[in-house]
Order: C-alpha cells, then structure tokens, then sequence
C-alpha cells in the first residue's frame, strides 16, 4: 500500500452505511407490523432456499467494545424460557413457509451462542430439524467465543451437524485484552483451534477488530504474525465504531485510549499488506479467504452474495431469523424482532411473533440494493445487462450515481467505461464509498440521516 492509499483513506474517511442490507435498518419502521410478516413469509417462493438465523443474546462477560444485542448474565436459568421461546417462534413461522423448501444455510449468532450448554445445544438443533429440511450439504456455522469453551461445546456442535466454526479473536495483545475486558491466551486460542480441527470442522473463520483501545500497529502486527501462523480458512477484520451514544457499555472504553486517525490508517494498512503476504484474497470491506475457499470461487463467478451475515455464497436463499433483534429477509421485506429480550418473550408468549419493525421495498429499493450488491460483490457492473434485467436505461437511471463516482475514478478507485464501473484493486479498500453512490437515501437533508460509523 502506497502512500497515496493511505491519503485516500484518509480522505474517505466519512460516515457511511455497510450495506449489510439496503435500505438499511435505520430506514426500517414501527408500521410494518405482524401481518405484514405473516404475508411475506406465506408468498410463494418455491425456487428460493432458506438461510436459518437463531440469534442467542446471552455472554458471561461483557466486551467493552461489543456493538451486537446481548445479556451479559451468570444466571443461566435465563436460558430455558428464551429457547421456549425460540422454538414457539419458529412453529409459527414454518406454519406459514412452504414445507417443500430447503434450509441450505444455518447460522448461530449473538452473544455467544456457546453460552448454551452441551445439551441445549443439541435441543436447540433439534427444534431447527424438527420445524425446517435442512439440505445434506447444508452450511451450518456457529459464532464461538474460546473463553470458557469446554471441548464438550465442539463435540455437541459437531454431533448436530455443524461444519463451520468463527471464533472471536479480535487482538492477541494482553493490554488490548485488559482495556476491552476480554482475556484470552495465545495457548487457550491454539487449543480451541487444535479441537475444532480434530473434530473436523471443515471451515475455520477467525475474526479480528481495528480500531481498538491500546492498538498499535506494531502490536496488531505481532497478532497478524499469529493469526498466519494458526491459518484459518477465512479472516474477518472488523473496524471497531465507538458508538457510545447506542451502545452505553462503550462508554467503559476510555477515549483517550483510542488510535488516532492515523494509527487507524496504519493498522488497515498492517492488515492489507500482512494478509495478502500470507496468500490471503481481499475478497471485500473487511473479508479476506483463501485461494481455493469457496466465496472467493464465488466472486470469481460472479454468485457471491452479501445479507446481514455479511458475504455469502448463498444467493437465492431468505433469511428466516429468530430470537431477540435477528433480522429476516425476503426478496422484497425485511423484518426485525424485538430487541429487549424481556419483550421479546412476552410478543412470542402472546402471538408467536415478536415483530418489532421492517420495511416493504419498493421496485427503486430492489434495483438499487442489486445494483449496490452487485458492486461490492461482483466488482463490477455491467450497464446493458443491468439495465435489461430491470428494464431502465442504466445511464439515464443512474446518472446521479455515476456523477458520484467520477471523482472515485480520478482517485483510482473504480474505472468508468461507457458500458460499465470495474473496481480497482486498491477501491476493493473502498466498497463501502463506492455503494453510497447509489444510494438514494443518503441524498437526503443531512439532518435526516442516521449516524453511521465511518468507512476507514
């Protein structure tokens, strides 16, 4: 990475949505309410497969810099009514889906879904194949924290049918660990990785955080050399937003402990140049796999897909999610549960669903997300082929966009051809700046927009 790289990182350093989904959540409304799920999940759909998300809040510790929906308790009692009603939730929802589809994809998310002990992670399964076909080569994976993991969890989640595993690593330096309130050993890491390895989980993700309080780059370095030398199968490298406004625990992190805007530059820097030294593909934002991984295959044809899981192979799947705050999507709904756990049992005890907000997208909504998606799937975008999928003048409908973009294509980042936007290699840094461009919601007043954590 050159030093013009890291003025434009600089430089593109703004606020700015992941698109995870589009519209994104902030634009998601209390007027979408129950039975405008129950339509979505009733419509026909028998050429989509299911992507299945269970979201379990529940953590023995609380990670000062946590940005997910979680309950950091020892009382594991409060698990019992929770899985209740997880599986009355997911009754209600397979009444409305058509039997005949396939779940090609589950994911455990949260919290820490390994909070579960041995036994309920096997019922919890259970009511997942109970209520769901789940495809003999389905993606199963689990979101696992190595603290306090016993080598039971693995044996049980491998036991039901999980072949993937993302352990949370975030930084290995011990001043990093005590500052965010999560401690964990190069040796505790090495022997989680040993079991799952053993047990034959086919995919090992690890994920990582920039950004953090304490982070130098010469101490992310030391935990980059590690993390090539336990060679996961994938790598997420997330940038920590400091949120305190959202998230009231952040407000345990000392500011001033933070990196500075350039020490922030020097560890994306860090993770760029050491992940691809060590063969890694930036497939995208902050995803990196190997070679021979399948989302890179998929990028190369042009399948890979990206929903509030972040990249994916799974395309033409909807995501049914159950639990407090997951997020489901249709073709053309999203859905999000209620957020506090306490209400979240009290709607499912009374009706079977825990609605909370979503949002119906219009055909503006549709063609923009696939054009966005496209983008920081595929990198690149066709316009005569976009444009006859959805029938516009690709140049006519998206001339703001491509107004947009001609200042990104002076900085190197994408390349602007009559027929079609192509993103550099350096502009795979920059998917998030080259998505805004589409985006019609953030053309709006200023002061109508959410706040977004910045995009470098």
């Amino acid at each position: 990475m050159t030093s013009t790289t890291l003025e434009l990182l600089q430089k593109y350093s703004v606020p700015g949505p992941r698109y995870t989904s589009y519209p994104t959540a902030p634009y998601f409304h209390t007027g979408f309410g129950e039975a405008d799920w129950a339509d979505a999940l009733a419509a026909p759909a028998a050429d989509r497969g299911l992507s299945l998300y269970v979201h379990i809040p529940f953590c023995d510790s609380l990670c000062y810099y946590c940005g997910c929906n979680m309950v950091a308790t020892r009382d594991y009692g409060k698990t019992q009514p929770y899985l209740a009603m997880l599986e009355r939730e997911m009754a209600a929802t397979a009444q409305r889906v058509d039997p005949k589809r396939v779940v090609r994809q589950l994911h455990w998310g949260g919290g820490t879904p390994t909070y579960l002990h041995p036994d309920d992670i096997r019922r919890l399964m259970g009511m997942m194949r109970r209520h769901f076909t789940l495809a003999p080569d389905a993606e199963i994976s689990c979101e696992v924290d190595p603290r306090e993991l016993s080598h039971e969890h693995l044996a049980a989640l491998r036991e039901v049918g999980f072949n993937r595993l993302s352990f949370g690593v975030q930084d290995m330096d011990p001043d990093v660990q005590q500052a965010v309130n999560r401690i964990q050993s190069e040796f505790l890491i090495r022997q989680v990785l040993d079991w799952s390895r053993e047990l034959g989980f086919s995919s090992i993700n690890l994920d990582l955080i920039v950004g953090l309080p304490k982070q130098t780059v010469a101490s992310f370095r030391r935990t980059l050399e590690r993390v090539a030398v336990w060679a996961p199968d994938r790598l997420a490298v997330f940038a920590y937003a400091h949120v305190p406004w959202m998230k009231k625990h952040q407000k345990l992190i000392n500011e001033a402990d933070l990196p500075d805007s350039a020490t922030r530059l020097g560890l994306q820097q860090a993770v760029n140049e050491m992940l691809g030294a060590a063969g890694y593909v930036n497939i995208g934002l902050d995803h990196f796999a190997r070679p021979e991984d399948e989302l890179v295959r998929a990028q190369q044809n042009k399948t890979l897909w990206r929903n509030f899981q972040g990249y994916t192979t799974h395309k033409h799947c909807d995501i049914l999610a159950f639990g407090a705050s997951s997020i489901s999507q249709t073709l053309d709904v999203y859905m999000q549960n209620e957020k506090s756990l306490k209400r979240y049992e009290a709607r499912v005890a009374a009706t079977g669903f825990a609605v909370e907000r979503g949002l119906k997208l219009g055909r503006d909504d549709q063609i923009r997300r696939d054009a966005i998606t496209r983008v920081m799937c595929d990198l690149e975008l066709d316009f005569a082929a976009f444009g006859r999928e959805w029938d516009i003048a690709f140049g006519d409908y998206f001339a703001d966009a491509l107004a947009d973009l001609r200042p990104l294509a002076v900085d190197g980042l994408v390349e602007l051809a009559p027929d079609r936007i192509g993103v550099t290699p350096r502009g795979r840094l920059f998917l998030r700046n080259i998505g805004m461009c589409f985006d019609r919601y953030l053309k709006e007043a200023a002061a109508e927009q959410p706040r977004y954590s910045r995009t470098a």
